[in-house]
């Protein structure tokens, strides 16, 4: 598939078209614990078409890549290409631990047509002074692919990149963006550093608003709530972002402060260490496709279901 730019437009191009609401999918798996494509092409198109959502992030940790085989990451990042199809963005997750594995996906993400590729910051054992070795990661993939990059730095990797680490690599020709899940303190220096160099964001919508009326940014990505907090004849994370987006911040805060019930609804009923399974079983509530989960994670019981189906009645979401 040809390119949409060239290695070193990536910047510009993600300046222009990398903006709005991006969310990260969850992917459906069958009964028998098969990838259920029509699922998530069933998502996808009711994410874009009623949601107005403007773009996905693909096969990444919610999305269970880790229980997934490299043959269906491939397929999950074709399906979304193909129902996308110009109507939204796609990022996807290139991450892995085995640096060929990851250079392996970037290449089929580039050929499939996917618009960004996002990686994880490595684990790094026994490495005390990582600046180094983060910048020389990724400065490796920038000089392979052609693809814009996104980094990710998230406290899975055992670290967290340093603002002054993360503005060095965002030198690098390809990098467009980081999603960076830090405390706020350190994306705002971040933010400050590389001014429009990278798109930086975090993925939590409560600080959504505020980063857009305090740091300028034209970005969420990404998490679940898009799809969580929104029906197709309730869409107020669309609304008060676009209001903020348009500078009546006043009014913003207002639709977005009238989704407190949903988001209390969901804190109080989401069971500890069962994310995907929470976020899967809500998906039904609101009729999309949930579907199971793999091991290694675990499947709601029974009581927890019915606690959320509780919690989902009283939270005031028009469907």
């Amino acid at each position: 598939m040809a390119a949409k730019y060239s290695k070193h437009d990536a910047k510009d191009y993600a300046r222009e078209n990398m903006r709005g609401i991006w969310a990260a999918a969850l992917n459906p798996f069958n009964d028998d614990l098969s990838f259920d494509e029509a699922g998530l092409r069933s998502n996808i198109r009711h994410w874009i078409d009623d949601l107005g959502i403007e773009g996905l992030f693909i096969a990444g940790k919610q999305g269970e890549y880790f229980s997934m085989s490299l043959a269906e990451r491939k397929r999950n990042f074709e399906i979304a290409v193909e129902e996308c199809a110009g109507n939204a963005g796609v990022i996807v997750s290139v991450s892995d631990q085995n640096f060929d594995t990851v250079k392996e996906l970037a290449h089929h993400a580039e050929d499939c047509g996917a618009d960004y590729t996002v990686v994880h910051a490595p684990v790094l054992s026994f490495v005390h002074d990582r600046g180094e070795v983060l910048y020389r990661y990724y400065k490796a993939l920038c000089d392979e692919l052609d693809i814009g990059i996104a980094m990710w730095s998230h406290p899975d990797s055992g670290y967290l990149m340093q603002p002054e680490e993360c503005a060095r690599i965002a030198e690098l020709p390809n990098i467009v963006a980081i999603k960076y899940s830090v405390p706020r303190e350190m994306y705002v220096r971040l933010t400050q550093m590389v001014g429009d160099t990278i798109q930086v964001s975090t993925s939590a919508e409560d600080d959504w608003l505020e980063n857009i009326e305090e740091l300028g940014w034209r970005l969420y990505l990404c998490s679940s709530p898009p799809y969580h907090l929104q029906t197709k004849n309730d869409r107020r994370m669309d609304e008060y972002t676009r209001l903020a987006f348009a500078g009546k911040f006043e009014q913003a805060r207002r639709v977005r402060d009238s989704l407190n019930p949903v988001r209390e609804a969901m804190a109080r009923s989401r069971p500890a260490d069962k994310p995907q399974a929470f976020g899967k079983y809500w998906q039904e509530l609101l009729g999309q496709t949930g579907g199971r989960v793999r091991p290694p994670m675990l499947e709601l019981t029974d009581a927890e279901k019915y606690a959320i189906d509780r919690a989902f009645e009283s939270c005031g979401l028009k469907r």
